[in-house]
């Protein structure tokens, strides 16, 4: 199973949107070479071999092709600048890319599951296999294992969710290509109805795959919020702020691997307007530095009424500068 998020630095990741975007491209241009020169031997050998696994295992690479391309095409408009109709930036791109990813495997896995079925319809016609897909199957599989290590590490360094959406994405085409070989293996030993029901197992694998990434991605387009530990962090910078006496009403929301922050700060009731707002700027700077946060807005309350922002003070109870 793939992991959740990608655990917070206690520290900025130390990566500039441009470096992110080289290693992201670097990275995915990598996969499309190897995808495509899998997906075509795959495709040939199988149909060649009579192998129905081998082929849909070849259709499934073909599929990861589109989804390097629809990553290409979502880091390129991730890293513009902020504008007038985007003025938090455009880093929801990656998110987008990432719910497509998965609607794109969702529909593979279901195609796949589809073709298996109508094949075990009748398995008095399911041929013996060619020794030669099972050479193929396991090309795959070490190709793909190697792609999925390298993607991974690439996407770990640069804190991208995306680029982990399609590790794992490889890391499923890997697991695929082994259960396409234990069906080949068995259709070689005179048991011909394991290659399709090995297809009917990759199609459920694919499509549960495409489930789990979709629905998280479409819980990140709908502001979800940070984990528990990662709110307890940023909370914790802001309280460590000189100044600042307590926080509350801390708000948080994805945008792409980066994360929007609304928090109330209590200071000392009787600073000025202008000290108040010093420590506010600080404790705004504190937390950018140390987490992966692209925005914190801050809510000033004076220490000795937090949870009364909206209370109108009664006349002459102003307390003085």
């Amino acid at each position: 199973m793939p992991p959740g998020p990608i655990p917070p630095d206690s520290a900025d990741s130390g990566h500039s949107v441009s470096e992110r975007a080289a290693a992201a491209s670097r990275s995915t241009w990598v996969s499309v070479v190897v995808n495509l020169v899998l997906a075509v031997v795959q495709v040939v050998v199988g149909v060649w071999a009579k192998s129905q696994a081998l082929v849909a295992d070849g259709v499934h690479t073909l599929s990861d092709l589109v989804s390097d391309f629809v990553v290409l095409f979502a880091n390129h408009h991730a890293q513009k600048a902020p504008d007038v109709e985007h003025p938090y930036g455009h880093h929801r791109f990656e998110t987008a890319a990432s719910l497509v990813l998965g609607l794109l495997l969702l529909g593979v896995g279901a195609s796949m599951l589809w073709a298996g079925a109508m094949k075990l319809q009748n398995p008095a016609n399911i041929p013996e296999v060619h020794p030669a897909a099972l050479g193929v199957a396991l090309l795959a599989l070490v190709g793909k294992e190697s792609l999925f290590r390298y993607m991974l590490a690439v996407a770990r360094r640069v804190k991208s969710s995306m680029l982990v959406a399609n590790a794992w994405h490889a890391r499923s085409d890997a697991a695929s290509s082994l259960v396409v070989a234990v069906g080949i293996v068995g259709n070689l030993a005179g048991y011909p109805i394991l290659d399709p029901i090995a297809a009917l197992i990759v199609g459920f694998m694919v499509a549960r795959m495409g489930w789990t990434f979709g629905w998280s991605a479409l819980q990140d387009l709908t502001d979800r919020a940070v984990d528990a530990d990662e709110l307890e962090a940023i909370s914790a910078t802001l309280l460590g702020t000189p100044g600042v006496l307590g926080v509350h009403d801390v708000h948080t929301r994805r945008m792409g691997d980066m994360i929007v922050v609304d928090a109330h700060i209590e200071v000392k009731a009787t600073l000025t307007v202008e000290a108040g707002h010093d420590i506010a700027v600080v404790a705004r700077q504190r937390v950018m530095q140390r987490h992966r946060v692209l925005n914190v807005m801050t809510h000033v309350d004076p220490s000795n009424r937090p949870d009364g922002d909206h209370v109108p003070v009664p006349p002459g109870n102003h307390a003085g500068a």
